[in-house]
């Protein structure tokens, strides 16, 4: 089996169970409504580094903030989902991309006016 493919196919695993553990079990008002656009595995599948972003930006520092305290509840739930051997060690970065094409967005529209 082609290793980036067994690769690629356990970060959208990893995605799809985060983003339900994270919506549906994390029970935290200061979390908010998160989003989980991209998850990258390292190649010996030890560490998975999740970006997050944020509907509500005012929720960005508190809810980072929520996910990385409950790092380690999110990591043992992964794990009854998952039927690998081992569970990545998960990393959370806040990505800002949908912030940034907002602003471009906002800046070409002022151009073209």
């Amino acid at each position: 089996m082609n290793t980036n493919n067994k690769i690629q196919r356990l970060q959208a695993l990893i995605t799809r169970n985060l983003s339900e553990i994270i919506q549906f079990e994390l029970k935290n008002p200061h979390l908010g409504f998160v989003s989980i656009p991209e998850v990258k595995v390292t190649n010996d599948l030890s560490h998975a580094k999740v970006y997050v972003s944020f509907f509500d930006q005012n929720q960005v520092e508190s809810g980072m903030d929520v996910l990385e305290k409950s790092k380690g509840y999110i990591r043992s739930q992964l794990a009854k989902r998952m039927d690998t051997r081992r569970v990545p060690e998960l990393t959370f970065v806040y990505d800002d991309t949908y912030q940034k094409v907002q602003k471009l967005d906002e800046l070409i529209g002022k151009i073209n006016k």
